[in-house]
């Protein structure tokens, strides 16, 4: 692809990510590309995607310096104007970032001289009873520690708007959506619909709604599935449920979650990829769903998920399976796949190579 334009994310609390940023200033510099900071407090406010990505200049491609909390405020803006987002990982529990910071010069290059693989990632959107809005009577609570809250969600344009369908919200979400109580001593009552069934009446702390890259981030914490990033799936998973029924449902791509305030449940707040976007009340409504498009991610190579799995959540094998001291090998074997196993993507790894 042709980087005419490129658009930083940077955490600026850690030392190595601002050492990167001036590494990838200095490639820009010598490649003439223009580069720009975006997603900046400076103004002590927030921007919606649209206005940071234009702001910074239409960047074509997203380059985060930071951790997983890092690379989804850059998906927030590359997925509003389909910008490719490239993650240096600065991070510690990183399912997301790829690139090691020793590498952010080669990285560049592979992107510039198209020598790289483009994933596409399932994102999230949904519509809601009415416009979401974050009451100010807990602005100043949910801000302590968390830097300015997002602008208020837009609606989409290019949607029908009304109805018993309610109001399209201009919103993406990489990892989930997720409806959970204000009050600690009190529990949110929900009505949950997959595909427009009613599925169960929850009485949680918490419900969410997560695609497969999420899976490993909140819903995985509350006991839900691993699900390859490469899936097409909604992930529901209620937390701390009071019900005998506590477990995940995983839905087809287009069938919908719906998620109902009822009427003797206190308030609930939505939070979308961990950024809490408004508070809705007893017979409001929000329904979750896959958006049209995809999350684009620049990769060097096939991302190595459950490697990555086995790795980041400090696997371990069972003590009865190792007691003769044998380990499982590694599989499959060097040797490439025969022809009616071509097709599925399975590792290969050379003759020799670790």
């Amino acid at each position: 692809m042709t980087v005419d334009r490129v658009g930083m994310v940077v955490h600026e609390g850690r030392p190595e990510a601002v050492e990167a940023a001036r590494t990838v200033r200095a490639w820009c510099a010598d490649h003439a590309v223009a580069c720009k900071d975006i997603d900046v407090w400076d103004d002590g406010g927030r921007r919606s995607a649209r206005e940071e990505m234009t702001a910074a200049g239409d960047p074509d491609l997203v380059v985060t310096l930071g951790g997983d909390g890092t690379f989804l405020r850059g998906a927030r803006l590359a997925a509003a104007v389909d910008a490719l987002v490239l993650g240096v990982d600065l991070g510690r529990v990183g399912f997301l970032t790829e690139v090691p910071m020793t590498m952010v010069r080669a990285a560049l290059d592979a992107v510039r001289e198209n020598r790289l693989d483009v994933e596409r990632r399932m994102l999230l959107t949904m519509r809601a009873s009415c416009r979401l809005e974050v009451p100010p009577d807990i602005e100043a609570l949910v801000k302590y520690g968390r830097g300015p809250l997002l602008p208020p969600t837009s609606v989409r344009s290019d949607c029908e708007v009304g109805g018993e369908w309610g109001i399209p919200l201009d919103v993406t979400a990489l990892n989930d959506v997720v409806l959970e109580k204000l009050a600690r001593d009190r529990q949110v009552s929900i009505g949950v619909y997959v595909a427009g069934r009613l599925l169960a009446s929850y009485s949680a702390d918490a419900l969410l709604v997560a695609t497969p890259t999420g899976s490993t981030a909140y819903s995985f914490a509350a006991g839900g599935p691993v699900v390859s990033p490469r899936a097409e799936t909604l992930v529901f998973t209620p937390v701390a449920p009071h019900m005998t029924f506590n477990r995940s449902v995983v839905a087809a791509p287009d069938e919908p979650v719906g998620l109902r305030v009822l009427e003797r449940s206190g308030r609930a707040a939505v939070s979308i990829d961990g950024q809490l976007r408004g508070v809705i009340g007893p017979g409001d409504w929000i329904g979750v769903y896959a958006a049209p498009r995809r999350l684009r991610v620049a990769r060097l190579g096939p991302m190595d998920f459950y490697g990555r799995l086995r790795d980041r959540m400090n696997l371990t094998d069972a003590p009865a399976a190792v007691a003769d001291g044998m380990p499982a090998p590694l599989w499959p074997e060097s040797s490439p796949p025969p022809a009616d196993l071509a097709h599925l993507a399975m590792p290969h790894r050379p003759a020799g190579a670790e």
